[in-house]
């Protein structure tokens, strides 16, 4: 694992000095290693398929977690509606209906300019161990996706979509309860649900117990990381 740091900003006066930390995925390498030490998969540029970055990420110590009532109320909205099945990663790079899915929920959802054709393209040629949950509904149509990363230890819950008319239907919620669960069904020891920041970060809160990154170790401290989330808009850094 090659580590390497880039410039990011400063505030000289005060002497904050930023630098965002990178990794990269070598020969030989145990992607646990990264993952335990706060590094998520790079993906914003499609040729690089084996760098990392570190964040305030999450993730749900499996052997503690229960449904809570909201969750149990979710996952009794959904369970037994679709059937699902895992696609192999020659399905993943050729199912057009996962592309279309893909692209169509992040224009709905987060604007047309955050999963272009080709960012999703260098998504599924990750070098990690990639697969994908596909749940369809009784005509066998295909409603949702699920892309994780899994190994015996653990899942990396990395990307999901769904059909744009469940929004608002708590299906999305209901995807990733259903990984957590399965996840824990299975035996893994943690299931990674990505970064925590902000208002869009807050609903990842719904699942405990709840351990984040703080840049030196996991934190247990749900309290903290809510009041890290809510203060997040006045820490964040514009730049042009």
């Amino acid at each position: 694992m090659r580590v390497y740091a880039s410039e990011f900003a400063h505030a000289y006066s005060s002497y904050a000095f930023g630098y965002t930390l990178h990794a990269q995925i070598e020969a030989g390498d145990d992607s646990r290693t990264l993952y335990e030490q706060g590094f998520l998969p790079f993906s914003a540029d499609p040729t690089l398929h084996d760098r990392f970055y570190m964040a305030r990420s999450v993730r749900v110590p499996l052997a503690g977690w229960k449904p809570t009532s909201e969750n149990r109320r979710i996952l009794r909205k959904f369970d037994g509606v679709f059937a699902a099945d895992i696609l192999t990663r020659d399905e993943l790079r050729t199912d057009a209906a996962l592309k279309d899915c893909f692209l169509d929920y992040f224009a709905d959802r987060h604007g047309q300019s955050i999963m272009s054709a080709a960012r999703l393209d260098g998504i599924l040629e990750s070098v990690l161990p990639l697969s994908c949950m596909r749940y369809r509904d009784t005509d066998g149509i295909p409603v949702a996706y699920v892309l994780h990363i899994n190994t015996p230890d653990f899942t990396h819950y990395w990307f999901s979509c769904h059909q744009t008319k469940y929004a608002g239907t708590s299906l999305g919620m209901w995807l990733m309860l259903d990984s957590v669960r399965r996840a824990q069904e299975e035996g893994r020891k943690h299931l990674y649900l990505g970064t925590a920041y902000g208002e869009k970060g807050r609903y990842k809160m719904n699942i405990t117990p709840l351990e984040f990154w703080d840049g030196s170790e996991w934190n247990a401290n749900e309290k903290l990381l809510k009041e890290l989330i809510a203060g997040d808009g006045t820490r964040e850094v514009a730049r042009s």
